[in-house]
């Protein structure tokens, strides 16, 4: 049999009756004294096989020993079915084997350690299925965004020299006879391409060595960034906004049967990408927390998830959060000309408890706070000799933001876990398989 006279379950749900060819892993087999029922799957759905006993007593007897994931070829005859998983049934007419597969180690019911113990395994599961398809559209439509608003991609090292977000979360890297650093940010590099490109973008795993064990952090993730010459904060908070809906619009028009797997509030998500995302300062929040919630913040403190999440949740939407204390803030984001104690910063929180998936500034052009601040980290100035001198030769004001690109697939999935937002989680206890 031609492999390309098989076609994928999807592709026969469409077709709706008439002959088929597909080929795929047993989803679920059982079995009576008349029939074998096989929920085969593949990459694009499942579907519901039944192989009569009276009718080819051979077949009947391979199919009897299937075992959950063998992998198998069917030829047969789809018709209408409104009992069976997906409306559909195949009546086999012929079963070739694969490979019949060992007794699989991941039942109905198992811990979620197990699970992660077990990921290569677990990311058949249909759930982890449809959040990667979901994850496929949410990276696609980020190039999209980008390429179609005038950005080019533009890559930066892995290995950095130096910190971008602070040395305590820095992965140390033998680097021959030298030591380096695994990336935190593409930002640095990117302050110095926009000099040559004006606007970029880039897609890049990150690595932060965390030490946490919370839902919400991985200590390798992917981050989506944009930087622009001549941006300054009220312009590149508007562009956060327009890329968000404009993720969440691709994910409604390519991904409805997969947010429906997860379960997902389809009517929420379509709130989210119509409506328009509030902006607030900092001293705003605190205010809001403070008398609607009875939540006391002092100035200067940075909020907290429960902080973030109470004002996402107030107002039921994504909402930026502008102007936090400049000496909480990393050094390359500038003070206000205007309060030098804000500084020029902003986060995009994501409501049901998602909180933060955007950060972002414009970027310090004051050569000499940002040395001091460098200083009063422990750092040393002279390691950043280079991304001083973009201050040297034509500065001009500048802005850009970094997306979670795992935070944003946790909050339009639904995700009880951001380690389910990607393949195989890196986090700090567990590094396998």
């Amino acid at each position: 049999m031609k492999e390309s006279e098989y076609i994928t379950i999807e592709e026969a749900l469409k077709k709706e009756s008439g002959k088929v060819k597909l080929r795929g892993w047993v989803y679920r087999q059982r079995s009576s004294n008349k029939f074998v029922f096989i929920n085969l799957r593949d990459e694009s759905d499942i579907i519901q096989c039944v192989i009569p006993k009276s009718k080819n007593l051979e077949i009947f007897e391979k199919a009897e020993k299937l075992t959950i994931e063998s992998s198998v070829k069917i030829s047969g005859e789809l018709k209408v079915d409104e009992r069976a998983p997906t409306g559909y049934e195949v009546s086999v007419t012929d079963l070739e084997i694969v490979q019949i597969a060992e007794p699989f180690p991941i039942t109905e019911h198992q811990s979620p350690e197990l699970l992660y113990d077990n990921r290569h395994l677990w990311i058949r599961s249909r759930k982890l299925n449809a959040v990667f398809k979901i994850r496929h559209t949410v990276v696609g439509a980020i190039h999209e965004f980008f390429r179609s608003n005038g950005y080019y991609e533009f890559d930066a090292p892995i290995f950095q020299p130096s910190m971008s977000e602070g040395g305590s979360t820095l992965f140390e890297v033998k680097y021959y006879k030298d030591k380096v650093y695994l990336s935190q940010s593409w930002q640095l590099y990117a302050e110095a391409g926009i000099f040559s490109l004006g606007k970029i973008y880039n897609m890049a795993p990150t690595f932060r060595a965390e030490k946490s064990k919370t839902s919400r952090h991985l200590s390798e993730f992917w981050m989506a960034e944009m930087e622009a010459a001549w941006m300054e904060l009220d312009e590149v908070t508007e562009v956060a906004k327009a890329e968000i809906r404009f993720i969440l619009k691709e994910v409604l028009k390519k991904n409805r049967k997969e947010l429906e797997i997860l379960e997902r509030d389809i009517n929420l998500l379509e709130k989210y990408e119509a409506a328009e995302y509030p902006t607030i300062k900092y001293v705003d929040a605190l205010k809001l927390l403070d008398e609607k919630y009875d939540m006391k913040v002092p100035w200067g403190k940075d909020l907290r998830t429960l902080e973030e999440a109470k004002i996402a949740e107030h107002y039921k939407v994504p909402v930026v959060v502008t102007h936090y204390p400049t000496e909480i803030m990393g050094f390359y984001k500038p003070p206000s000309a205007d309060n030098p104690i804000e500084a020029l910063c902003f986060d995009m929180l994501a409501p049901e408890g998602y909180c933060e998936i955007i950060g972002g500034s414009e970027r310090s052009l004051l050569v000499d706070n940002m040395k001091e601040r460098l200083r009063a980290e422990g750092e040393d100035p002279e390691t950043y000799s280079w991304y001083f001198d973009l201050r040297k030769y034509g500065s001009v004001p500048h802005s850009g933001y970094g997306v979670g690109v795992e935070r944003v697939i946790s909050w339009i999935c639904g995700l009880d876990n951001i380690k389910d937002a990607i393949p195989f989680p890196r986090t700090m206890l567990r590094k396998t398989p």
